[in-house]
């Protein structure tokens, strides 16, 4: 039996309650999970449901249970259901082997007398028997003639069923008599509560399991099995379809739990206009936008929640595999091919404010599919999407978002929630089929200027940058579009920098280091443009510093700058998990906002003044401005520098007296100084000697004997690659032997193949994460500055190694599973490649 032979209502509410955050699966035995049959003691289940319950508890936040009539210690018996499958007894009045201790001593007597009287009772009557229990009796008689089980079941409720203190549950030729409350209804509830379920499916037979029907509310569904009047929604034939049932759910729950098809991190492609970013998929499905901004709730949440959490997909009819995907040269428009079939998609630059325009292209001589799936608000707004002669409506949303598609004749289905439209089209070979996603608009009507036109000026818009740029000699093409990638990354309106264009791509494939980093961080930001001051753009610096005046501007001094904003400048929401995505791969939960907002992160000061210092050098000059802000990071240093603090990794764990931080404390000192001495500003008297004690205070307290490095904190003999930067920053000449013990050590502790790791402490959370390629960058350089040129080389090749077939590199690598992981495309990764490939060409 395959999922095909369920009806169709039901397969659609399978599909819907297996994406529940925290599910629930019960049911009943005998008549459910096996068939009935002549003698009870022969009623085994049937394997393949068996197996589909194991494999259901197996998964993560999903709940198994068999709430049966049966005794417990019988059905565990008979049963043999795994230890991951809860078994409840006797209609719900046993969750475990010994609750027969647990019953008081004035039921245990009336148990006592209940035996005593329906021993009597069917005494002598061919076919009729007891099952006693813990708790209850119960008096079949299937095997019994019609005259003798009417007469029985009549004595019985005429006699014991009326006593005080007697539960009575009715059955197929059966009546149990209890001598606790006993209810279906109420140990599903009971199991529902311990598990934390968000939904419960109940399967059942038997007039016994309509209490338990009674209890499905909301997105529950309730499943009868077999003939007779239920309050279940559903209904199914007999066992064998019970098994078709749980594989399905199986299915459907693994699928969106662990997204089976998720594509390699690395082999994602970002589209950019410098106010929006989105991502493809290496076979052209748009798997991530958001609206109205990065930060905004997802539009198309595919590459967190599966096709379910929206998706825009194009590929042939004739399904295969791509030949290859690639940006246009110097650009930020995207290619994917297949033989005789050309996707285009590029995000239109410029658009007008609170708009985002994603332009897709189909080009060649075969049938193309279109799958159209917008899922606002992460999926939590149910979507009805209309057909027009121009294309496609979205209703329900509170921002407005249309599909122009003239031309395209679409079918629309819905599951209940979400509408989807689905078109199957074949261009001509001189008229591509235009498709356009207008968000924040309702305007159908047609652009101004042609197709062709607007890819031209989308090309341009980036391709004219580009080539301004100053780019080594080594890795050039690469450097260019590590450049591109950084520029867009910013908010050209606001001056914002994203640190990465996703939230919650893992750290750990299923496990629960998933952040959002769709923010703008002082410290990154600063690092980011400086990245592209070296390249020869200054204007992406000028926006930021202009956004970190006006963040600044609402301080009441610079010492309470926050970790990061949004790239708009505002403060940050507080942190909260999308429940209803199972997240990248499985790996929940899904956040959105970011913890470190209230953090203290006393680096932060120093990345900025280092960014002045290096665009005062490529002007010639230092702004009265700039040097408002480089005095404004002395004086935040000044105050508060003895200070402990969370550091550049955010640790959850208390504040340490870290290294880097204090380092990077003395960065904002000495640049500062050296700023006011080459440009003739007035030097306040007291920032020389700070810089002098802070030196003087990393190389007394970050130095530990024991291993022979400077540590991560000063309490502390663990390490940190951060810490490198005693050598990078110039605190300490890289020839003293300190800083090339430093490096020893950390190469040994941190290094694993082609890639280094942050740390390897323990920092609060569970699980592991893999080798930051910023940190094989600062090893990178760490080696030249000690004469290793030969490893600083092939550790570089390694982590170009590491970028995926279109140029771009996530936040981190696992060298042992061979795989990228982290939010994608991250600013640290290209900053830390574009610094190599610098240093490697001098």
């Amino acid at each position: 039996m395959t999922a095909e032979s369920l009806p169709a209502e039901l397969r659609r509410a399978i599909v819907h309650i297996a994406r529940t955050p925290r599910l629930l699966v019960a049911c009943d035995y005998d008549g459910t999970l096996a068939p009935i049959v002549e003698n009870p003691d022969n009623a085994r289940p049937r394997p393949e449901s068996v197996g589909a319950l194991r494999s259901l508890a197996a998964l993560h936040e999903t709940t198994t249970a068999v709430i049966s009539g049966r005794a417990l210690r019988d059905l565990a018996t008979l049963s043999r259901l795994p230890a991951e499958v809860h078994l409840v007894g006797s209609h719900g009045s046993e969750f475990d082997i010994g609750f027969v201790h647990e019953i008081d001593p004035k039921a245990k007597a009336l148990h006592r007398r209940l035996e005593e009287e329906l021993n009597r009772l069917v005494d002598g009557v061919p076919g009729v028997s007891l099952e006693v229990k813990p708790a209850s009796i119960a008096v079949h008689v299937r095997k019994a003639s019609q005259e003798d089980a009417a007469r029985v079941l009549d004595a019985v409720h005429q006699g014991p069923a009326t006593w005080e203190g007697i539960t009575v549950t009715d059955g197929k030729a059966v009546v149990e008599l209890a001598v606790v409350a006993t209810d279906k209804g109420h140990a599903l509830d009971v199991v529902r509560h311990q598990a934390g379920a968000t939904a419960a499916m109940f399967l059942g037979d038997d007039v016994t399991d309509e209490k338990a029907f009674a209890r499905l509310s909301g997105p529950d569904v309730g499943i009868k099995v077999g003939e007779g009047e239920t309050l279940a929604q559903y209904r199914i034939r007999d066992t064998e379809d019970v098994a078709t049932v749980l594989a399905f759910v199986l299915e459907e729950r693994r699928n969106w739990l662990y997204g089976e098809q998720a594509p390699p991190i690395e082999r994602l492609t970002m589209l950019a206009n410098e106010s929006s970013v989105a991502l493809v998929t290496p076979d052209a499905r748009l798997t991530w936008l958001c609206h109205p901004g990065p930060d905004a709730p997802a539009v198309f949440a595919d590459l967190l929640g599966g096709p379910s959490a929206g998706h825009f997909s194009i590929k042939p009819t004739r399904n295969g595999l791509p030949l290859g995907q690639r940006y246009l040269p110097n650009t930020m428009t995207v290619e994917t091919r297949w033989s005789r079939l050309l996707v285009t998609d590029y995000l239109e630059p410029e658009s007008a404010k609170h708009r985002t325009d994603l332009v897709r292209v189909i080009s060649g001589d075969t049938e193309a599919s279109i799958t159209f799936a917008p899922r606002p608000e992460f999926g939590g707004v149910p979507v009805r999407l209309v057909a027009e002669q121009e294309g496609l409506r979205v209703l329900g949303t509170s921002e407005p978002f249309v599909l122009r598609a003239p031309g395209v004749t679409w079918e629309i289905t819905s599951d209940g929630l979400h509408d989807t439209a689905k078109a199957v089209v074949r261009p001509k070979p001189d008229e591509p089929i235009v498709l356009e996603l207008r968000c924040g608009t309702t305007d159908l009507s047609p652009h101004e200027l042609p197709e062709i036109d607007r890819r031209t000026r989308a090309g341009e818009y980036w391709s004219k940058w580009a080539a301004g740029l100053k780019l080594p000699g080594v890795e050039t093409e690469l450097v260019r579009r590590s450049a591109l990638t950084l520029r867009g990354l910013c908010d050209a309106e606001t001056g914002g920098v994203l640190a990465a264009a996703t939230t919650s791509l893992p750290e750990e494939i299923g496990g629960v280091r998933n952040w959002d980093y769709r923010y703008c961080w002082i410290r990154d930001a600063a690092m980011t443009v400086r990245a592209l001051v070296s390249l020869g753009s200054t204007e992406e610096a000028e926006g930021y510093l202009r956004w970190l005046h006006g963040v600044l501007s609402q301080l009441a001094g610079p010492e309470r700058l926050h970790p990061l904003y949004t790239v708009s400048g505002q403060q940050l929401g507080a942190e909260a998990v999308i429940d209803s995505l199972p997240g990248y791969a499985g790996s929940r939960p899904v956040r959105v906002g970011n913890l470190a907002n209230h953090q203290v992160q006393l680096d932060v000061f120093g990345p900025v003044v280092e960014l002045i210092a290096d665009l005062a050098e490529v002007r010639g000059e230092l702004r009265d401005e700039d040097w408002q802000l480089v005095r404004a990071m002395a004086e935040a240093v000044k105050r508060r520098w003895r200070e402990p603090d969370h550091g550049i990794w955010e640790e959850r764990h208390v504040p340490r007296h870290r290294v880097y931080s204090r380092v990077m404390c003395w960065v904002t000192m000495d640049r500062a100084v050296r700023l006011a001495e080459r440009y003739n500003r007035e030097l306040p008297v007291a920032w020389p000697k700070l810089r002098d004690v802070i030196a003087a205070d990393v190389l007394e307290h970050g130095w530990n004997d024991e291993v022979q490095a400077f540590t991560t904190a000063y309490d502390g003999t663990d390490l940190d690659a951060a810490s490198l930067f005693v050598g990078l920053s110039g605190l300490l000449d890289p020839s003293d032997e300190r800083f090339q013990s430093t490096v020893t050590a950390i190469e040994s502790e941190l290094r694993s193949g082609s890639t280094v790791y942050r740390y390897r402490r323990d920092d609060g959370l569970p699980g592991n994460e893999g080798g930051f390629h910023l940190c094989a960058a600062w090893m990178v350089e760490a080696y030249l500055l000690t004469g290793r040129r030969t490893e600083a080389e092939e550790l570089f090749q390694q982590i170009v190694d590491c970028a995926g077939p279109t140029g771009l590199l996530p936040e981190q690598y696992d060298p042992i599973a061979e795989r990228s992981l982290g939010n994608h495309p991250q600013a640290y990764s290209h900053i830390g490649l574009i610094r190599c490939a610098i240093l490697l060409d001098q």
